[in-house]
């Protein structure tokens, strides 16, 4: 071997060194003007000097007690062939978008440098460091998507905990619920409540957000409201104004829920109804479609709200629909949305043939079409009084 050959095996010798204790001063100075690397860096694949410089400085920078062996050295002419093996714990900083494990990683690279004029001109190199690291990233992301499936889960046991088991069964009526949810969970909620002198409280809402704070904020409100609602001296507006007043300080602050709560009785076939920032819901009768409007603030949002409550009298063969915004809001394949005015002309059209829900229902998995990814809970809640009154 030549004496020029030792002096340039020497001299990469130093310059990994200098790299490895992210010494930047000194592979700045032992790098060439025009120095190019053919070793890409997955957050630069094309990285100039400076680039270069930064990026290994940066990468060695998120080790620490790093041990650096050079196992072994061969030189020819102007370039020198440098197989070298490390370690060193991930505990500094991130790297390559991956956080801090404090994880040990052992490595095995070959560099080949060639010299010319004293300085480092080109550099090739390959190792085991970046498929280690991305090997646990990619272990890294499975625990954090098992973490988040668990955690749906628990919120979907926990909002499908908080729906009724049963449909009250009243002579002359028809209530039917239907709901589904979404993959994500969401925060829709239905319930039934059996009041004093023969009266049902029936009640739909939708809280902000997914997974388990919407699962939470929802168990919170139908319990609320269950509680509330059981003292038959408060209205439905009076229900849902104590019901704002529990939950202003049992929910984060940037989420609130939307409820419409009435009260039926069965005899007369009076429905008394407030809403908190609720979708309306609509009142079919001789094919006609009504909405059913009441002014209020979503629950959670700001105290002293209070509730506008309205009457009707449902007639024989008259329904109401009761939904959640997971059915307007639903999208065809084009993109174009289901939609209020769609929904209300589709009650106008509806002829009785099969009930109403089933009837909104077909219309939508037409709309939507097949292999529909369903984007949010779809919740609906048909009330009809029967055609023949006893």
């Amino acid at each position: 071997m030549s004496e020029i050959e030792e002096k340039n095996m020497a001299l990469a010798r130093r310059f990994l060194e200098a790299r490895v204790k992210g010494d930047r001063a000194t592979v700045d100075e032992m790098l060439a003007p025009d120095f190019v690397s053919h070793t890409p860096h997955r957050s630069d694949p094309t990285p100039d000097r400076e680039r270069q410089i930064l990026a290994t400085v940066r990468f060695f920078a998120a080790f620490s007690d790093v041990r650096f062996v050079i196992e072994e050295q061969m030189a020819a002419g102007d370039k020198v062939v440098s197989r070298v093996s490390g370690r060193g714990v991930h505990d500094r900083g991130e790297l390559i978008g991956m956080a801090p494990s404090g994880r040990e990683l052992a490595s095995m690279a070959i560099f080949i440098h060639r010299i010319s004029g004293g300085k480092i001109a080109e550099e090739w190199g390959a190792g085991t460091a970046g498929s280690e690291l991305m090997g646990q990233r990619l272990e890294q992301e499975r625990i954090d998507r098992e973490r988040v499936e668990q955690e749906l889960l628990v919120a979907r046991r926990i909002q499908q905990a908080s729906l009724p088991k049963e449909v009250p069964q009243l002579e002359g009526w028809q209530i039917a619920p239907y709901y589904q949810p979404a993959r994500e969970v969401g925060g829709d909620f239905y319930d039934f409540f059996e009041l004093e002198g023969g009266k049902v409280g029936l009640a739909v809402g939708d809280a902000t957000g997914k997974g388990m704070p919407a699962a939470l904020a929802v168990t919170a409100s139908s319990s609320m409201l269950r509680a509330v609602a059981q003292d038959s001296s408060y209205s439905p507006g009076e229900v849902l104004g104590r019901v704002n007043e529990t939950l202003l300080a049992r929910i984060p602050q940037n989420m609130f829920v939307t409820c419409f709560y009435a009260i039926l009785e069965p005899e007369s076939g009076s429905l008394t109804y407030a809403n908190a920032g609720h979708d309306l819901p609509y009142l079919w009768h001789s094919g006609e479609c009504e909405e059913l409007r009441a002014r209020g603030m979503p629950l959670g949002l700001m105290p002293g709200m209070r509730y506008e409550e309205k009457e009707i009298v449902l007639d024989a063969g008259q329904s109401v629909l009761f939904y959640s915004d997971g059915l307007v809001e639903a999208h065809d394949p084009q993109g174009e949305m289901f939609g209020f005015p769609r929904l209300q002309a589709l009650i106008s059209e509806y002829a009785q043939e099969v009930s109403l829900g089933e009837f909104l229902l077909e219309q939508l998995y037409s709309f939507v079409g097949e292999g529909w990814e369903q984007e949010d809970d779809i919740t609906l809640l048909t009330l009809r009084r029967s055609a023949s009154l006893s």
